[in-house]
């Protein structure tokens, strides 16, 4: 599974992200949404915008263990990674290695000033009481069907509704976007290219919605 290949008009608005999580002491950044949406793109461009040493950027692409392993590979990254990273401790995962179906080798996270984890089901790697910058990124299901598709070359083809069963039974359990800080529109929408939604601006307190251009 290869990262999306989304290119919605991110390149303002990951720099107004950028620096409103930058307020946020040692910012835990979780991006999530449904496949194809724009998540993988979004996920470069903040690092691309982030001044300095930019954060740990950890895809969970890299981490589900084969095409049924939605749902365990963030609890994998809760226990390997996120929760050694929140107490200042090394931490890691394992790589899946997409052409053997099977594991690959370990990596090794040096717990850093900030950490982005991005991918289906992200927002899961911590409970939802654990301060967080989330970010949820959506896009028309026809949109994302054919970025999707086209991203691997037809690898993916076989696979779209047992992912796409997954993702959706994850939704109804856990309802992630309810969950989000920021909601990021992901389709290039004419009018309102790569939109933000922010329910919460200063990140931390909660407040009225307000919409960013992107």
């Amino acid at each position: 599974m290869r990262a999306e290949a989304a290119s919605p008009a991110f390149g303002r608005t990951s720099r107004r992200l950028v620096g409103a999580i930058r307020r946020t002491p040692r910012p835990l950044v979780l991006i999530d949404g449904p496949s194809g949406s724009g998540k993988s793109t979004l996920a470069d461009a903040l690092v691309t915008a982030w001044a300095g040493k930019p954060p740990e950027l950890v895809r969970l692409d890299d981490a589900y263990p084969g095409w049924t392993g939605l749902e365990q590979a963030p609890r994998n990254l809760a226990r390997t990674l996120v929760q050694p990273w929140l107490r200042r401790m090394p931490g890691g995962y394992r790589r899946w290695d997409w052409g053997a179906d099977a594991p690959g080798p370990a990596v090794s996270v040096v717990p850093g000033p900030a950490l982005l984890v991005e991918g289906c089901g992200a927002f899961a790697v911590v409970e939802p009481a654990v301060p967080a910058v989330r970010i949820w990124v959506e896009a028309a299901d026809d949109l994302r069907r054919r970025r999707a598709l086209a991203r691997d070359g037809g690898a993916y083809d076989p696979f779209w509704e047992i992912w796409d069963r997954q993702w959706r039974s994850h939704v109804r359990r856990s309802d992630p976007r309810a969950a989000a800080t920021i909601s990021v529109d992901g389709g290039s929408a004419p009018r309102t290219p790569g939109y933000v939604a922010v329910r919460r601006p200063d990140i931390r307190s909660s407040g009225a919605q307000s919409r960013l251009a992107g």
